[in-house]
């Protein structure tokens, strides 16, 4: 078994997370919530064409919330104790994980770009519903 490695876990789940990139690294391609990921973009096409004059936000709405869980993942993995990641992801790999300085970046890059999608999709959300798009 290889050993998995938390920052480029972390890495494919800021990069990658709506896509379930993260997921398949960690699991392989048996993980039903990886494959959950990889359907937002299908579900973007499906809500294309099932209500083409609908806001641009609804069309890219499955996959927004897919980003978001995937920088809340992110944040999980990268937060995790190096122990605890061993235990879970490398448990006969035969080596240790030690986290350094580009985890702590990345998670800080995480948490900024995520709280600031998080904001903008609430936002946009409340536009949407009480002055049915005045504000964009």
């Amino acid at each position: 078994m290889s050993h998995k490695n938390k920052t480029l876990a972390t890495l494919l789940a800021f990069v990658l997370g709506g896509v379930g990139a993260h997921r398949f690294y960690l699991k392989g391609f048996n993980d039903r919530w990886g494959w959950l990921h990889a359907a937002s973009l299908p579900a973007c096409g499906i809500v294309m064409s099932a209500a083409p004059a609908a806001d641009w936000y609804f069309w890219y709405l499955p996959f927004t919330l897919s980003m978001l869980a995937g920088f809340l993942e992110a944040l999980v993995l990268g937060l995790m104790p190096d122990e605890k990641w061993d235990t879970a992801y490398n448990p006969s790999s035969g080596r240790r994980s030690e986290s350094r300085w580009p985890l702590a970046v990345i998670i800080v890059a995480t948490l900024m770009v995520g709280a600031g999608t998080l904001i903008a999709t609430l936002a946009r959300l409340f536009d949407l519903l009480y002055t049915g798009g005045a504000y964009g």
